[in-house]
């Protein structure tokens, strides 16, 4: 694949994004806002989901292990 080929396909991929979110109908200054917006949102999601999703995935898989019978044994059963 070559350049003007890839290039031609994210300029028809940014002309659909357009076109299904009509953002082609808005004026360049409701285009930024819009834009600067949905950035936004979606670093706050992807920020979010870093921080959080390895917490959750850990603490499901622990459950999971107590429930299997395979337990962690912690320091306080370790020393009693």
């Amino acid at each position: 694949m070559d350049i003007k080929s890839t290039k031609n396909y994210l300029y028809w991929l940014y002309c659909q994004f357009e076109l299904i979110t009509c953002s082609y109908l808005m004026e360049p200054w409701e285009k930024l806002l819009f834009y600067t917006f949905n950035i936004t949102m979606l670093v706050m999601i992807l920020y979010t989901a870093y921080l959080f999703v390895p917490v959750h995935v850990s603490t499901a898989f622990q459950f999971f292990l107590h429930l299997f019978g395979k337990q962690h044994e912690n320091a306080v059963s370790v020393l009693k």
